[in-house]
Order: structure tokens, then C-alpha cells, then sequence
């Protein structure tokens, strides 16, 4: 590790080796521990290694380059393709180290003259620590002549799944990144993305020169989303008929084209649902003001092209419809990710239709020859997971290169209504022994034709209608065999080339099944809606959303939270949860004791702020509808920590700081958290914790943090906040949230 003098972190503290990165990781940036993989990487990169980081949105991943960049000699350089967000980031390391305005800096084409010349000077004298820059101002020759003058630390590729063909956001100017390093000076690469397949990551690495790089990866499993294939054949009154049995539930929608977006939006308003289109095509005031339609509960169902969803932060979206198959599982995951992202229930619906498939491929002509062939592989795997008959989370995990170990997932249609199984002992030989016995590789389709015994233009240029194999498998279709290749791509017989577009290959587990045959179950060609009747839709495992309670009465509780809500201009969820509405809807309190006593989420102090209204409703429709309440409602036990809580209660009310209260009691200040959380939970304020934030945190800070929970979030999830405020750490994020709570919501 190179040392220098550090005198942005104190006098006190004068190298690196001195400082430490956990000195300094709390002294900068004032975190009290690294999250996930962060200090490997840190470390790594510190050691002078290439990196390459795959971690989700919120994860941490601008900390993976931001400290070593403060720790190292030299510039480190980040290629971003984002002006505000190379702003954003600026600003916020400045903030870190007060009067130092030169450490960050950008340079782009936001800049004047003056302003330009000023970063020049920074760099120059080595004021700066990070620059931030787009790969167009990098392809720059001044820029290049002035970047070979300093000595640069280390590279930072943000966004790096922008590199590749491959991927759902290509940018060709990154393609050149490799190059421009080289005309620059060759440091350490750390290159950092959200998401990437195997393909895009092998693409990002080679095209980067990293081959060789350290990886970094996290897992992708959505465990509470529930994945599910439906033929397309009446797709409009199967959506409506869905939302109809699921009322006041958030949904997007997403299509391929403008026009479906609009027609479909119509047919819902028509049919007394509350929805609304988004598609780039609108004016942005109507995209703006249908956006915030949505995230207000105004609206409960958002039709879209997928110019909707980059950024949104709604937690509650309890269903993600696809009526037209996506252009790829990349985008696929992406967009049912937007499901169930407080953890609760998410249901993921996608009408397939192979006409669909020959509408994306027509699209693809007129490109050139390589994309169209990339597009094609692409395709081509969505195809197979649409097809598929095992688990759709098993599949959908390996094309991510991630497996899943359970052979049932439980939560997708696969796994919920699965096919028949056969013993494939004989079948995955026969695929095997083909793909072995070619000297060339091939594609799926190819393979199974052969074995199918299917002569196309193809077999017949290979000559191949003479090989032994050649209709082996003739008692089954085309697709059946389709679908035994790709179980042995799931079970690493075989491997998929990714540089010659999908060519099939043996793996050595392959060639260890060749030799000693085994019973293996294989599923059978997949049926779409077996067994499921015309009028019911398979109903999926809610995965903690509730339920079992009176649905009019549930949708008449969330009417009045949103008129509430808008009235008082708060977001809905600060008033009561959907857990707590659901409790409601089983338990018919009609005073507010019953109402703190037997609802989740709901103490003395917020049934006395917000609980009237609602008991008062629910009263009236009891009586209405003769409804008999249980006999009993359920009695809180005091919980057995009960004198810990005391005792927290009593010392913060006296003015303990929070941080000797977790000491006396030998707690984590997260563990502290988790108890103040549930003290607060219970109805009760701390007004000395409110003074406890505001000594300690920047007045602007709480200010903006406590606005954005008030103006902008849909729930209190503490994920959604780390990724609004990705400089604040999730303690430092929980403690104004209590503040919050203490204030507005109870």
C-alpha cells in the first residue's frame, strides 16, 4: 500500500498505516462498521488488484472506492455516465471533509470554462483525490494529456454494465474505457455494477482487461416474489379478472408498445380500475403527475413501457404483470424485482406467446449481423425460462450464475403445480452422446432436431440426417428435447459458449454422466394452465402479506388512510401499515384500546393520534353488516425484556447518551436501535431521543432525511432510505427515523 501524509483525517493521525481503514472509515465518513463485502474490496484494491464488484442498489458500493481513493497517493478516477450523479457524489464527499472543496471534482460538459480550468488547477497541485468523469470527456485528448500529468491511484468503472453488448443498458462509449487507460496510464481497475449475468460480467472483464480480477458477488434469490407463466391467450380479461380478486393492491404493468400501454389503461378505467399509462411518448407534466398518482395510492395500477420503474422506490407493489414477454431475463429480473420490495408478498405474471417471440426477432432485422446474433442468444433464453417446467427461481438464479440448491422453491407455478416427472436416464444420455460425438458445437434447436429426426436446411448442409443419432429420439418433439438440453445446462452437463453465440459443449460432470449413467428426473414437455380451471387463477403463497380477513372492510380502511393522508399531507403508511389495516380487518376493534391492543404496529400514542376515524368505521360497518366479533381479541403479554426496556425508557428520559446506555448494558448500538424501535411501537414518545438527534446529526440532514420519510416514501423500509441516502448508514438512518416516528407518526 502506498503511504502519504493525511491531513484530511486530523493532525493527529499521519499515514495510512497510522489511520487504518476502520479509523478512517468512521472518522470520514462516520460509519461504525463495513457492510457485506466492502472492507475485501477496500483491502483488495488497497493491495493494488483489479476488482470486480457485483452488489445490489443500497449495498454500499460507492464506499468500495470512495475510501480508498482518501487513503491512497495519487487521483483515482471515476467513470461515471451520470452528471447528477457524479453531482450527488461530489457534494457528498466534500461534505465528508469540510473546507476541502478540491478532493472531488467532476468534468464534464456541465462545466464552463472557469469552472473547468479550476478541476485543472485541483488536480494539478494534488489537491484531488477523486475525479469523477464521463467516458466521453475521458475519449478526450486534452483530458487524456492532462490525467498522463498526475499519478492516478486506481480506476473506477461505475455503472459497468453500460460495457456490454450483452447487457440492458450498452453504451458504446464504454467499450473504449480499456483503451483510453492505456493512452492515459495503466492503474488498478475496480469496475462496479447492480446487475450482471455470467455473459455480461465474462464481457465487462474481458473487454476491461481484467480477467483476472478478484470477484465480488452478491446472492440474487428474491425469496417472497412468486414467479408464474400464463398463456397468452385472452390476457386483458385474465388482468382484469386478477385485479378484481385482488382489490387495493398496488400492480405494474409493463408492455412492449406505446399504443398497448394506452388501449390497455382505457380497458381498465373502463372496467372501474384505477389506473393510468406511462410511457415516454406522454408529455413529462402527465408522466410526473400519473407518477405521483401512483406512489399516493391515488391510482392502484401503473400501465407502462419500461420507461417506468428506474428509480421508483415503492415498496407496497404487490404484482408485476408482463403482458408481453420482455426482451430478456436480465430485464425480466429487473422489472418483477420491483415487486414485494419490503418483503412481503410480490406476485410476478407473464403472458407468453411464441407469436410474441417472431414480433421481437423481426425487430432485430436491418441491425448488424453480431447484434442481431447477440439479440437472437438473448431471446432465445427467455424462451427457455418461459418454457421451462422446473423451477422457475432455480433457473432464473443460474442464468444469473447463481445456484439454488432446493430442488422446490415453493413459490413459483413450477414448483406449485408441478409436471410430471420422468426417469431421463436414457434421454440426457442420448443428448450427451450426441454433443460429444459432433466435432463441431451447435446450437439447442439444431441438436434437437437431430435427435427429433426433423430435416431442415441445416441438417442437410452438415449431412448430418446420416449420422447414427439422427432420429433417435423421434418419439418426442422438437421441444421436448429443447427442454432435456436445457435441464443439462442446469445440471452443468453442458456449458453454452458465450462467445460464439449459444454453442453447446461437454462439460466434465457431462462426460462423468457419459461414462456412468445414473437416474436422473427430468420434467415432461411443458402444458400451459394444466389442471387449472377457467374461472380460477392459481393462487399463490401469500409470503407474510396476511390475509384470511374481511376484504370490503380492508378496502375501506385503506380509502379512508389515503383521503386521511392526502389531507394531511403525510404518505399513507405514517398513518397505519397495511399489516396493521389487515389486523383490522380480522379483529373489528371499535374503541382504541382495541385498536392499540390488537393491531400490529399500532400503540396508545398512534390510536390516539390517527385511530378515531377508524374505529368509528368500522363500528358503523359491523353494526351494518350484523357482523359478530371474535369473543375474545388477543392480550399483548409483556415482553420478557421488560426491565431492559425500562431501563432504556428511564435512562433516556433522563438524558443518558445512547451510546453509554448500550455499554452499560453490553448491547451493539443496532441492538439499542431494535429496542427503541419496539418502545416506540408500543405508542410511547421519547421527546429526549428527539434531542438526542438533533445533537448529534447535521440539522440539514435530519431535516431532509425526515422529509423524504414524510413527502416521498411509501413505507418505513430502512433499505429503500440507505439507497435515497446512500452516504448515511443504516444506524445513523434508523436513529432520525425514530426521531421521525417520535414526531409525526405517533
Amino acid at each position: 500500500m502506498n503511504i502519504e501524509k493525511c491531513c484530511i483525517f486530523g493532525t493527529n493521525l499521519q499515514t495510512v498505516d497510522d489511520l487504518g481503514i476502520y479509523a478512517a472509515l468512521k472518522n470520514v465518513f462516520g460509519f461504525d462498521a463495513f457492510k457485506g463485502d466492502q472492507e475485501k474490496i477496500i483491502r483488495h484494491l488497497l493491495a493494488g488488484g483489479d476488482a470486480f464488484v457485483l452488489m445490489p442498489t443500497g449495498g454500499g458500493k460507492s464506499l468500495c472506492y470512495q475510501l480508498p481513493a482518501l487513503l491512497m497517493q495519487g487521483t483515482a478516477i471515476v467513470i461515471s455516465p451520470l452528471i447528477a450523479l457524479m453531482k450527488n457524489q461530489v457534494d457528498a464527499i466534500r461534505g465528508f471533509v469540510n473546507g476541502q472543496e478540491g478532493i472531488a471534482c467532476f468534468l464534464n460538459s456541465s462545466l464552463d470554462k472557469a469552472q473547468a480550468m479550476q478541476v485543472q488547477e485541483n488536480l494539478i497541485s494534488g489537491k484531488t483525490k477523486l475525479l469523477y468523469v464521463a467516458p466521453e470527456s475521458l475519449a478526450k485528448e486534452e483530458t487524456a494529456e492532462l490525467l498522463s500529468r498526475i499519478k492516478i491511484s486506481f480506476y473506477a468503472v461505475d455503472e459497468a454494465h453500460c460495457i456490454s453488448e450483452w447487457g440492458h443498458d450498452f453504451r458504446p462509449e464504454y467499450r473504449k474505457i480499456r483503451e483510453m487507460i492505456d493512452h492515459i496510464g495503466r492503474a488498478p481497475i475496480i469496475a462496479l455494477t447492480a446487475t450482471a449475468t455470467p455473459k455480461v460480467q465474462s464481457d465487462i472483464q474481458r473487454n476491461l482487461g481484467i480477467t483476472q480480477a478478484a470477484v465480488f458477488k452478491s446472492s440474487f434469490n428474491r425469496p417472497n416474489l412468486y414467479y408464474e407463466i400464463r398463456e397468452k391467450t385472452d390476457p386483458e380479461r385474465e388482468i382484469i379478472r386478477y385485479i378484481k380478486q385482488n382489490p387495493g393492491k398496488s400492480g405494474i404493468i409493463y408492455c412492449l408498445s406505446r399504443n398497448k400501454v394506452e388501449s390497455l389503461s382505457q380497458q381498465l378505467v373502463i372496467n372501474g380500475i384505477k389506473a393510468a399509462p406511462y410511457h415516454a411518448g406522454l408529455d413529462a407534466k402527465v408522466r410526473a403527475e400519473n407518477q405521483d398518482k401512483f406512489l399516493s395510492e391515488e391510482i392502484n395500477v401503473i400501465v407502462a413501457t419500461i420507461a417506468f420503474g428506474m428509480g421508483i422506490d415503492k415498496p407496497d407493489v404487490r404484482f408485476v404483470i408482463h403482458y408481453d414477454i420482455p426482451k430478456s431475463l436480465e430485464g425480466y429480473y429487473q422489472e418483477t424485482g420491483r415487486a414485494g420490495r419490503d418483503g412481503r408478498e410480490g406476485t410476478c405474471i407473464t403472458f407468453y406467446s411464441y407469436k410474441d417471440i417472431r414480433k421481437l426477432e423481426k425487430f432485430m432485422q436491418g441491425k448488424p449481423v453480431a447484434e442481431q446474433e447477440i439479440g437472437r442468444h438473448i431471446l432465445a433464453e427467455t424462451v427457455a425460462y418461459a418454457e421451462s417446467n422446473c423451477c422457475r427461481r432455480k433457473l432464473l438464479l443460474n442464468y444469473f450464475g447463481e445456484d439454488y440448491p432446493e430442488e422446490n422453491c415453493g413459490n413459483c407455478d413450477n414448483c406449485l403445480h408441478p409436471k410430471q416427472t420422468f426417469d431421463g436416464k436414457e434421454e440426457m444420455s442420448l443428448v450427451l452422446e450426441l454433443v460429444a460425438s459432433l466435432k463441431e458445437h451447435f446450437k439447442t434447436e439444431h441438436l434437437a432436431n437431430i435427435l427429433a429426426g426433423v430435416k431442415n436446411a441445416m441438417v442437410h448442409s452438415y449431412h448430418h440426417e446420416n449420422l447414427e443419432l439422427f432420429g433417435a429420439g423421434r418419439d418426442h418433439s422438437v421441444k421436448f428435447w429443447g427442454e432435456i438440453i436445457h435441464q443439462a445446462l442446469i445440471h452443468h452437463f453442458l456449458y453454452k459458449d458465450i462467445e460464439t453465440y449459444g454453442l453447446m459443449s461437454l462439460t466434465e460432470e457431462g462426460r462423468a454422466f457419459l461414462e456412468q449413467p445414473h437416474s436422473i428426473r427430468l420434467t415432461a414437455e411443458r402444458t400451459f394452465a394444466e389442471g387449472v380451471d377457467d374461472d380460477d387463477d392459481p393462487v399463490p403463497p401469500q409470503n407474510g402479506a396476511g390475509g384470511g380477513g374481511d376484504q370490503v372492510l380492508l378496502a375501506m380502511l385503506k380509502d379512508l388512510r389515503r383521503d386521511m393522508a392526502r389531507k394531511l399531507g403525510l404518505q399513507p403508511w405514517i398513518l397505519f401499515t397495511d399489516p396493521s389495516l389487515e389486523d383490522m380487518s380480522i379483529m373489528y376493534p371499535v374503541t382504541l384500546q382495541e385498536l392499540a391492543a390488537n393491531c400490529s404496529g399500532v400503540g396508545p400514542g398512534k390510536a390516539s393520534k390517527y385511530g378515531e376515524p377508524f374505529v368509528k368505521l368500522i363500528a358503523k360497518y359491523v353494526e351494518e353488516n350484523e357482523i359478530e366479533r371474535p369473543d375474545s381479541f388477543r392480550v399483548r403479554t409483556p415482553p420478557k425484556s421488560s426491565d431492559l426496556r425500562l431501563y432504556i425508557v428511564q435512562s433516556v428520559d433522563k438524558g443518558v447518551d445512547l451510546m453509554d446506555i448500550a455499554e452499560a448494558k453490553g448491547m451493539e448500538m443496532s441492538e439499542l436501535i431494535t429496542e427503541l424501535e419496539t418502545i416506540l411501537r408500543g405508542g410511547m414518545v421519547l421527546r429526549r431521543l428527539i434531542n438526542y438527534v438533533d445533537d448529534n446529526f447535521d440539522e440539514d440532514t435530519v431535516a431532509e432525511v425526515c422529509d423524504w420519510f414524510k413527502e416521498e416514501s411509501d413505507s418505513d423500509d430502512i433499505e429503500a432510505a440507505m439507497e435515497a441516502f446512500p452516504d448515511l448508514d443504516e444506524d445513523q438512518l434508523r436513529l432520525i427515523r425514530l426521531k421521525f416516528l417520535c414526531e409525526v407518526a405517533n
